[in-house]
């Protein structure tokens, strides 16, 4: 037996490390609390002002906001004067916490923390024995990705995303049929059809309020060309046939990605085009050192994006997959002209330009 002589020096750095992520992680939730509160907005648009003056213009109770600002200024996210006692939320602070931040709000992920943690139990059991946490596990899931999403859809879609495909607007102008698979609440789906009102749109995922909620705001937004239908992507079989097809961060999540892939490529007329926005990253552990999300993504895939997968005996790829196992999905899948690109004001998706 040896005796391992400790760098005390190296160990007292990582002991700051770990407080500096636990603190981190608790702040985090704290940070979800501003956001669906609406503390960092209502911050954003007053001057300095005291706790009681924040409790009266939100409405919210003083105390609980005293206690939240504690947190807000020791973590240096609020500012305080001391002499006077008032707090302001920086411009440049709520440039990443705001609504009106659009995808440069960073705030909605935090809501991801609670919504996670629920499911550790499940989680640890999983380690024991394998399996998965089942998709009804995460009742909250689907609303927070579709604010998530919805963000960078408003922001980039039209006018940065779809350009990405060379002529693709003067076809969709022109009128093509156009499919999102894996719609979710279908967000993506009425903003094309409003911008596109002479092609059609189809939705397709398999949650029944997902669905529901595409086919309510396409009734808001008077989208008489967006139609939506329940259904397990893997079926897709090449009966009907379109035009362009997008999957938005939905082919990490699939049981049988393999297939749904190859559903795709069937179900795209010849000359086709088949754009994926999935997540940025390297397939392999040593080729994501240098990428500050991926501790993260590594995190999420864990408590929602692998489990869900294997809870139906899936494949559980993961949101890091990585490009180079994405490229060789979809080459598989028959797709062999295939480019990566980036869109601007997104950073956490790698965007897959396919043509069939």
């Amino acid at each position: 037996m040896t005796t391992q002589t400790l760098d005390m020096a190296k160990a007292e750095a990582f002991a700051g490390q770990m407080l500096g992520t636990l603190t981190g992680a608790l702040t985090a939730l704290m940070v979800s609390v501003g956001h669906r509160t609406g503390l960092f907005d209502k911050l954003a648009t007053m001057g300095p002002a005291t706790s009681e003056e924040i409790a009266t213009s939100t409405g919210l109770n003083e105390r609980y906001i005293r206690e939240w600002l504690g947190n807000m200024t020791t973590a240096r996210i609020v500012e305080h004067d001391v002499s006077n006692g008032t707090y302001w939320l920086p411009a440049e602070h709520a440039a990443s916490l705001t609504r009106a931040a659009g995808p440069g709000n960073l705030a909605t992920m935090a809501e991801f923390i609670s919504l996670f943690g629920n499911v550790e139990d499940q989680i640890v059991d999983c380690f024991k024995n394998g399996g998965g946490v089942p998709y009804s596990s995460f009742p909250k899931f689907q609303q927070l990705m579709a604010q998530e999403s919805a963000q960078v859809f408003d922001a980039t879609l039209l006018d940065v995303t779809l350009p990405l495909v060379s002529g693709l607007q003067e076809r969709l102008t022109s009128g093509i049929d156009a499919a999102d698979v894996g719609c979710g609440k279908g967000h993506a789906i009425n903003l094309m059809a409003k911008a596109f009102p002479k092609s059609d749109f189809t939705g397709f995922d398999f949650s029944d309020e997902g669905v529901a909620a595409g086919k309510a705001e396409a009734k808001t937004m008077g989208n008489t060309n967006a139609t939506f239908e329940q259904k397990d992507v893997a079926q897709l079989d090449g009966s009907k046939q379109f035009d362009f097809i997008t999957a938005f961060d939905a082919i990490h999540d699939q049981a049988k990605p393999r297939d749904v892939l190859a559903g795709i490529y069937a179900s795209l007329k010849p000359g086709g085009v088949f754009l994926m926005a999935d997540i940025a990253g390297h397939s392999t552990h040593g080729g994501n050192m240098e990428n500050p999300m991926a501790p993260m993504m590594y995190a999420v895939s864990t408590f929602h994006c692998m489990t869900v997968s294997l809870a139906l005996d899936g494949e559980g790829l993961g949101t890091m997959w990585g490009e180079q196992k994405a490229v060789e999905l979809l080459n598989e899948a028959g797709f062999t002209d295939v480019s990566i690109e980036r869109v601007e004001g997104d950073i956490m998706n790698a965007y897959y330009v396919c043509r069939k």
